[in-house]
């Protein structure tokens, strides 16, 4: 069962958050306020936050800004993971993934089955890494981005987390890059 090894140091992450939305400004960006809130209350720091328009290109545009910025660990991003035409986040998700964890999106159905039934299915919630940068779409409502917080990132992305978490592995995830 997974459990925190209070004898290990908890490591800070430095974690960038990114809305996706035609119409949301930051004074009315509930889910980012929520996300932001949670990080910085679990000890994390806030490296960047914006909010960019639901067009595949400026989505992976800002994501591959912060993948190359290396005062950030972790992007979580937050809208555009629907079923309408406008949601195009997960695509640009994958646009810059060189790895896709496909279990987060899985895991997240089944926190997301817990509190909406059926209506998970509706949900296209992703993860990935790229350039040793973890990179994670969530849906656009505050109540989905506590779900993925407090049942599944606060943990994972906490180093003392057992039997095994994100951080433990951070310097491996871009060890291809680095061979000869």
């Amino acid at each position: 069962m997974s459990r925190i090894d209070e004898s290990k140091e908890f490591i800070p992450v430095r974690i960038a958050v990114l809305t996706v939305s035609d119409t949301r400004q930051l004074a009315e960006d509930r889910s980012g306020d929520t996300l932001v809130a949670r990080l910085e209350k679990a000890g994390h720091v806030l490296a960047d936050r914006k909010i960019v328009q639901d067009e595949r290109d400026m989505i992976s545009a800002q994501l591959r800004d912060w993948i190359a910025d290396k005062d950030i660990d972790v992007i979580i991003s937050t809208g555009g993971t629907g079923l309408t035409g406008r949601d195009v986040t997960v695509e640009a998700h994958r646009d810059v993934y060189e790895k896709e964890i496909e279990a987060f999106g899985t895991v997240f159905t089944i926190v997301s089955m817990q509190k909406i039934g059926t209506s998970a299915v509706q949900s296209r919630a992703t993860g990935g890494v790229a350039g040793g940068t973890y990179l994670f779409a969530l849906p656009g409502s505050p109540g989905a981005c506590k779900d993925a917080w407090d049942e599944i990132l606060v943990l994972q992305l906490d180093y003392r987390h057992r039997p095994c978490n994100f951080v433990e592995i951070f310097p491996r995830l871009d060890e291809h890059q680095r061979r000869k």
